[in-house]
């Protein structure tokens, strides 16, 4: 054989020892599991991907999706349809049209509604809850239930939530306050926070930035007569400081990445919520004083706690404080 074809076999054993080599040791490795994805939380549904919707009711959907996001442009002071609205829209509390996870998303409506409310102590539709904040967020009034506009709002609500499964709250929904303070949330500490993060955005008079056709806003008004009234539920702190953490300055945070500490936050809410705005009429509300929450800022209580705590904090007295009447109550 010629010296050049034995060095070919050499060449092709070597390979092939190093081949058979791999294969057993691969063999004899320990199984490598592949880590699971870490999902963030709930994922919203995308109307490009579902093609389960068609004809009118995809319209419908569709037509839902940007009265949520353009709310003033059909609603609002000026609006092409009505003018029932301050300016404001939908996705200025509900982030991303409420498809955002932990953006005050819509992810648990269409598996929680209809359900019993404590603030109205009754059981409350979909198109209750649209009303409510048509009413408090939006400082307006309602839409007859009828109408296409509300009828596409709610369609397209329940269409963000439709796979998930009834009776549940998927992670990411809503919003989750940060951790209590060991003090009262301060507004002094939180016009601090406010003048170096928010007001770039939302005005030094929390004016907000009405947009280009002065119809609505490219960042809402945080505080005046066109923003958010006393029965908002941003208007409660926790509410309010929760939905911050995790969402602001604009774009530039996530949950698990936020921009405040959750001592900024608390402040920032507590000096937002102590600027003046349009008040609204809350005496029907928690017709049972004692299913209020913790920081629901107006009384009556049953806890004997102020109105100034109950709004500020701290929380913890207040919430141990109703753990032992709910113990007294047992015994």
């Amino acid at each position: 054989m010629q010296k050049q074809n034995w060095i070919i076999v050499f060449i092709v054993s070597g390979l092939l020892l190093l081949i058979f080599s791999e294969i057993i040791d691969a063999a004899n490795a320990p199984e490598q599991k592949i880590p699971e994805l870490n999902q963030p939380g709930w994922t919203a549904p995308s109307l490009y991907l579902d093609r389960s919707l068609e004809g009118k009711e995809r319209q419908l959907v569709i037509y839902g999706e940007e009265l949520i996001a353009n709310t003033s442009k059909y609603l609002g002071p000026n609006g092409s349809v009505a003018a029932v609205t301050n300016g404001m829209n939908c996705q200025n509390c509900h982030l991303n049209a409420g498809r955002k996870t932990w953006g005050n998303n819509y992810g648990a409506v269409a598996a929680n509604y209809p359900k019993f409310r404590d603030r109205s102590g009754s059981i409350e539709t979909v198109y209750k809850r649209v009303s409510d904040c048509m009413e408090r967020s939006l400082n307006g009034k309602t839409l007859d239930s009828n109408s296409r506009e509300m009828q596409a709002m709610i369609a397209y609500i329940k269409w963000v939530g439709h796979t998930v499964e009834k009776d549940s709250i998927p992670k990411g929904s809503g919003i989750q306050p940060p951790q209590y303070l060991d003090r009262a949330a301060s507004p002094d500490k939180g016009s601090i926070v406010y003048n170096a993060k928010c007001q770039s955005c939302h005005g030094a008079n929390g004016e907000g930035l009405l947009s280009a056709d002065g119809k609505s806003y490219t960042y809402p008004p945080l505080w005046g007569p066109n923003s958010y009234n006393s029965g908002a539920g941003l208007f409660r702190l926790s509410r309010f400081a929760g939905y911050v953490r995790d969402n602001m300055p604009f774009n530039q945070v996530t949950h698990d990445a936020p921009g405040l500490t959750d001592e900024e936050a608390w402040d920032v809410a507590a000096f937002v919520n102590s600027r003046p705005r349009q008040n609204k009429d809350l005496s029907r509300d928690w017709p049972n004083i004692s299913k209020k929450p913790i920081d629901h800022p107006f009384g009556p209580y049953t806890d004997g706690f102020t109105e100034t705590q109950h709004k500020f904090g701290p929380y913890k007295p207040i919430i141990e404080a109703r753990k032992n009447q709910q113990k007294q109550k047992t015994v």
